[in-house]
C-alpha cells in the first residue's frame, strides 16, 4: 500500500516555518519554505525538525527524510507594524471593498484624493472594488456620498496575523495541524 506522501513529489513538500516559540512566522501568506532550503538550513544548524514526511531524498551518502515542520532555533521578533503594501492593505481590509463589500476587482483609494493632498498611507487608502473607486474618482467619500464600512487605521503585525488566520490554504498537510489555529469552521 502507497502512502501519500511516499509518492509525493519532492516540489510538493514544502516545510511549515515555526518561530522558536513553536507559533507559524505567518499564517497569510502561510510561512512555508522550499524542501531545498529546509534542509539547507538543518545542516546549517538553524533549525529542529519537528515532523517529516514519509518522502526521502538522498544522495550517495545520505538518506534524509524531507522535513515538513520545523523550527528556528533563534527566535524572530516581529516588526510592531507591517511593511505598507497592496496585499498588506487587503489583508487589513480583509479582501473586501470597504465601501461595498465586494471581494472582486480589488484596487486601493484614496481616502482624501491625492490632488487635495491625502498621501499614501496607511490612515488615509482603503481597499476599494474598481466600480467604487471609479464612482468615488477624485472625491473625498463624503462628496461622493459614499460610506466608508471601516475607517483605515495602521495596523499592527499581530492584527494582520489575526485577519490571516481568517483565510485558510487550499492545503495543509496533516503534520502541520497542530501548529495552526484556524477557526475549525472554516476548515470543513
Amino acid at each position: 500500500m502507497y502512502h501519500p506522501d511516499l509518492i509525493r513529489h519532492p516540489e510538493n513538500c514544502p516545510a511549515l516555518v515555526l518561530n522558536a516559540d513553536y507559533t507559524p512566522l505567518s499564517y497569510y501568506p502561510l510561512s512555508l519554505w522550499p524542501w531545498q532550503t529546509a534542509i539547507k538550513a538543518v545542516f546549517l544548524d538553524r533549525v529542529d525538525i519537528v515532523a517529516s514526511y514519509e518522502r526521502q531524498v538522498h544522495s550517495p551518502s545520505l538518506r534524509m527524510q524531507i522535513p515538513s515542520v520545523i523550527a528556528l532555533k533563534q527566535y524572530v521578533k516581529p516588526s510592531e507594524h507591517p511593511a505598507f503594501t497592496r496585499f498588506n492593505l487587503f489583508l487589513r481590509d480583509k479582501f473586501a471593498c470597504q465601501y461595498c463589500g465586494s471581494p472582486n476587482d480589488l484596487t486601493f483609494d484614496h481616502v482624501i484624493p491625492r490632488r487635495a493632498g491625502g498621501r499614501t498611507t496607511w490612515e488615509n487608502v482603503a481597499t476599494a472594488c474598481s466600480p467604487c473607486n471609479l464612482k468615488k474618482g477624485g472625491r473625498t467619500p463624503k462628496e461622493a456620498h459614499m460610506q466608508l464600512h471601516v475607517t483605515p487605521i495602521r495596523p499592527t503585525s499581530w492584527q494582520l496575523q489575526e485577519h490571516g488566520r481568517a483565510f485558510p490554504p487550499n492545503y495543509l498537510h496533516e503534520s502541520w495541524h497542530d501548529w495552526l489555529y484556524w477557526d475549525v469552521e472554516l476548515l470543513a
